[in-house]
């Protein structure tokens, strides 16, 4: 059906040629942005009312309740529902910190909300299939605990504000929601977030679509493409200074792996600029101290790379 109204779009309403560049990326363009926003509609939605039995008060207690790797594990997977870049997680992780959950926790959370959460699934999933998306998920998750525990074993504590540990969150649990409250906050919950991200969405796919119907065959092939085994790290180091969510880099990375890039790659330039924004840094400067942000950055950097290289060597 989405094929349907991609080729009524592309060939009767704006009458393009079969065949040609401005077609296929038109095509490209009304395909995905239809496919990706009913993936997002649906997955947003179902994961607000999991999310609704979480409330932040007590996520804050299991965490700060368990031991090292057991908390680190939990984190990584509360990222996976949580907000979709790296500067709406912030907020949070500055609230774990203020509450007292170990700092090593608080990264875990931090490196998998951006990197591995549900917006990636789903369209890793739809663009890439099943198991691509599973591994996906699996590294980003083995990236998010083991930077947790680095942070944690370092003991890093002394590079945040001090500030911050004076601050008091609040122990009141949040009060019981019917399922009436749970449906009508997802609802909202959804519009929310889609009212934020449809830009970047709209802007990646654009992007694909440009790339998909008019970068040449060769060129990103020859640069970064399999044979080239500085690809990875030099794919990390674009990244890393550029700012994005995995709605808006997804249908980039797709394109980008049709012209020959290898899936290792893509991927890990899609990890470095989700995970590893400017902004992110900046806000996270408010609360911790340069050489802390550093070691984040240099952890996070050097692992991307090795599940880059771990990914081409799988795929």
């Amino acid at each position: 059906m989405i094929n349907y109204l991609a080729d009524v779009v592309t060939y009767s309403l704006f009458r393009l040629t079969p065949g040609t560049r401005t077609a296929d990326a038109l095509n490209f363009f009304v395909y995905d942005t239809v496919k990706i926003f009913l993936m997002l509609s649906v997955i947003i939605f179902a994961v607000s009312i999991i999310r609704s039995f979480f409330p932040p008060e007590r996520t804050k207690k299991i965490l700060s309740h368990k031991r090292a790797f057991i908390g680190n594990i939990m984190a990584a997977l509360l990222g996976v529902v949580t907000p979709f870049c790296s500067c709406s997680a912030v907020p949070v992780f500055i609230g774990f910190v203020e509450a007292g959950v170990p700092l090593g926790i608080t990264f875990s959370f931090l490196i998998s909300s951006p990197m591995v959460n549900e917006v990636a699934l789903v369209m890793l999933w739809g663009l890439f299939g099943w198991k691509v998306s599973l591994i996906y998920i699996g590294a980003g998750l083995l990236v998010a605990v083991f930077g947790g525990l680095m942070i944690g074993r370092l003991k890093l504590e002394g590079y945040v504000e001090e500030y911050v540990y004076q601050v008091k969150a609040g122990e009141v649990e949040a009060a019981e929601l019917s399922w009436r409250d749970r449906l009508e906050m997802a609802f909202q919950y959804t519009l929310q977030i889609l009212s934020k991200v449809w830009i970047f969405v709209v802007i990646g796919i654009g992007v694909g679509a440009f790339i998909h119907g008019y970068a040449p065959e060769d060129l990103l092939a020859r640069w970064a493409g399999r044979d080239n085994y500085l690809a990875v790290p030099v794919a990390v180091a674009i990244g890393v200074p550029l700012y994005s969510n995995a709605a808006g880099i997804i249908p980039i990375v797709y394109a980008l792996m049709e012209k020959g890039m290898s899936m290792g790659t893509v991927l890990a330039f899609m990890m470095s600029v989700t995970a590893l924004s400017l902004p992110e840094m900046i806000i996270l400067r408010n609360v911790l101290k340069p050489r802390l942000i550093a070691i984040f950055a240099a952890i996070m950097a050097v692992s991307i790379t090795l599940v880059g290289y771990l990914f081409n060597i799988i795929l």
